[in-house]
């Protein structure tokens, strides 16, 4: 049984959706920007900071602290403030998952716990006409800026992650699960997970 699951998404594919209502099903815990909140105020970094420094990270020194289970330290003074937030972050995220029954969404998740057998790794993705559909009704956008966010998103999002792992963004090879939340439906793919991790 798999008592964490860890989702990295596609923006307005409804992942978030999807990991909220799975840790409902499950009674998990479910644990997304609070981990970036949290791991700011830690360190003392105002709110309006936190976005840009969260996917500012150098990926050389990170990538090497990243790697081991409980590999590096955000006290670190020589560390820039970006890899420290991600540190702190990733020190979050491990000590949430030693508790179990959890749905941690985004923050690289599945590769910083890539080692724990009890951990499912999902990715969900969902067609480009579905992801505008979405970012229009929930943003509050028209299309022409919706498609702007998918690609500003996406592109944020993948070079955040390819810059703290060594695993390629979206690469399905990396999860046991890849879905595809326009097509099968949120509620779907709520049950195919909880399905995944009872059994």
């Amino acid at each position: 049984m798999y008592n964490i699951v860890t989702i990295e998404r596609r923006y307005a594919s409804g992942g978030n959706e999807i990991g909220k209502k799975l840790a409902a099903e499950l009674g998990y815990e479910f644990h997304d920007r609070n981990i970036l909140i949290e791991a700011a105020k830690n360190l003392g970094i105002s709110f309006h900071q936190i976005e840009g420094l969260e996917e500012s990270s150098s990926g050389g020194v990170l990538f090497n602290l990243s790697k081991t289970a409980f590999g590096g330290t955000s006290n670190s003074k020589s560390l820039p403030l970006a890899d420290k937030l991600f540190l702190e972050e990733k020190r979050i995220i491990e000590e949430i998952a030693e508790k179990g029954n959890c749905v941690i969404v985004g923050r690289a998740s599945g590769y910083i716990l890539r080692e724990k057998d009890n951990n499912l790794k999902v990715f969900i993705d969902s067609d480009k006409s579905k992801r505008i559909q979405r970012a229009i009704k929930k943003e509050g956008i028209d299309g022409a800026e919706a498609e702007n966010a998918l690609k500003k998103n996406d592109k944020r999002r993948s070079g955040f992650y390819n810059s703290v792992t060594n695993w390629v963004w979206g690469a399905p090879e990396y999860y046991e699960l890849y879905l595809n939340a326009g097509r099968l439906g949120i509620d779907r793919c709520v049950r195919i997970l909880a399905e995944t991790v009872k059994e």
